[in-house]
């Protein structure tokens, strides 16, 4: 478990590679980060739900302490060049927030991703409210993760929960309810997951869900991992 800072970039721009190259040095020379996930558009399909196309760009920062993270987020933090490493999303609206991270157990965690590809993650967050908060995360946090577990071939299941943080990025700040993200070999997996009958399950958990308002959004991205 550890702390997660979650970047988004909303918009309909392509990050060039020059970019992408330029993010990927200046992560690593954020102090005490522990790991980076950087997410790029990908594609699967799902029974239930078609929330169009994934944000261009994300990015998901972990660190062992929240003190950590608000000194990267911070006024003299290395997170304030991140305008000068991807010019083109200088129109994008861009969005941060400081969540709890919480990983729960797979039966296989090993990746078995194909020489040269990255692994797919669906990306799903709650803006919310919901009526009663602490019943909604008991509901999800106890029933979702046990059946995510069930799905075929997957490799991580994360849940993110807000937490009060101070920041100085230039980023308007997010207040989800709550993100979540399951991880699998492929794109191919990843659909086949949610093509199972596990998925069924899942909706009908989520039919169970104690009152909240905001809907929901679930993106399939491709997860590069990043450990300086």
């Amino acid at each position: 478990m550890s702390f997660a800072l979650v970047l988004f970039y909303e918009g309909a721009a392509v990050v060039p590679p020059a970019e992408m190259a330029a993010l990927r040095k200046l992560l690593a020379r954020v102090p005490a980060l522990e790991e980076a996930l950087i997410f790029t558009p990908s594609t699967a399909s799902d029974l239930y739900v078609d929330d169009g196309a994934a944000p261009p760009l994300g990015v998901q920062l972990h660190f062992a302490r929240l003190e950590a993270l608000e000194a990267a987020a911070g006024r003299g933090g290395l997170l304030q060049e991140l305008g000068a490493a991807l010019p083109s999303l200088a129109g994008a609206q861009a969005t941060a927030q400081a969540f709890w991270r919480r990983d729960c157990p797979v039966d296989d965690p090993a990746l078995r991703t194909p020489p040269g590809a990255l692994p797919c993650s669906y990306v799903v967050h709650y803006p919310g409210p919901a009526s009663d908060l602490n019943a909604w995360l008991d509901h999800y946090i106890t029933g979702h993760p046990p059946l995510f577990r069930r799905f075929p071939g997957i490799r991580a299941i994360e849940i993110l929960t807000r937490v009060d943080w101070v920041s100085h990025l230039p980023h308007a700040r997010a207040s989800h309810m709550q993100r979540n993200r399951v991880m699998f070999d492929s794109p191919e997996a990843l659909t086949g997951a949610l093509q199972s009958p596990v998925r069924h399950e899942l909706r009908e958990d989520f039919n169970s869900f104690p009152p909240f308002e905001g809907g929901n959004a679930h993106f399939p991205m491709w997860t590069e991992v990043l450990r300086p």
